[in-house]
């Protein structure tokens, strides 16, 4: 059985995050497992979901679990060390509210260290604008804070349905689609 996604509204998507102690720690090693299979069950049930952090499934530790094409990995305790002053907009969309989008403003490039799943560290530097944005999002959840709380303005909260019925207008109000 995989883990439920919390939805909008649940609490626990409001905590901020404890840090990974020990990467080899069964407990851990379990909810890494978890986590990843929420990943790859929600890829399957959606269609869509380069990412997930450990919040959005209950669990309140420092670690995310992506997948850009090459499978799922998890990156714990990631931190952005750096951020480009150049910015976008885009609709974003996030697993605890499926059937909304909402405009965001985020860096254009960020450089990130983490340690990998065998507790070595690793940095990501100067990553191109789809990695950003995702890692962004993410690590946003490990503090607490979800795309709605970043929306430009008041109108920028649409259902996903509205989106698909005239793409072409919602992709003129933002500088990046995914």
């Amino acid at each position: 059985m995989t883990d439920h996604v919390l939805p909008l509204g649940d609490p626990r998507l409001r905590i901020v995050s404890d840090h990974v102690k020990d990467v080899a720690d069964p407990e851990f090693q379990a909810e890494n497992q978890r986590l990843k299979a929420a990943l790859n069950a929600f890829r399957s049930k959606w269609g869509f979901g380069r990412g997930i952090a450990a919040p959005q499934i209950g669990i309140p530790k420092r670690f995310v679990a992506i997948n850009l094409g090459e499978g799922t990995h998890s990156l714990i305790n990631p931190e952005i060390q750096w951020r480009s002053p150049e910015t976008f907009t885009l609709w974003d969309d996030c697993m605890c509210f499926p059937d909304l989008l909402v405009r965001v403003r985020r860096n254009l490039s960020i450089s990130i260290t983490y340690l990998d799943e065998l507790g070595e560290s690793r940095a990501w530097n100067h990553l191109g604008q789809a990695a950003s944005e995702l890692l962004q999002h993410e690590l946003d959840h490990l503090d607490g804070v979800l795309a709605t709380d970043l929306a430009i303005d008041a109108r920028s909260i649409i259902y996903r349905t509205a989106f698909d019925a005239d793409p072409a207008t919602f992709q003129r109000q933002v500088d990046y689609v995914i």
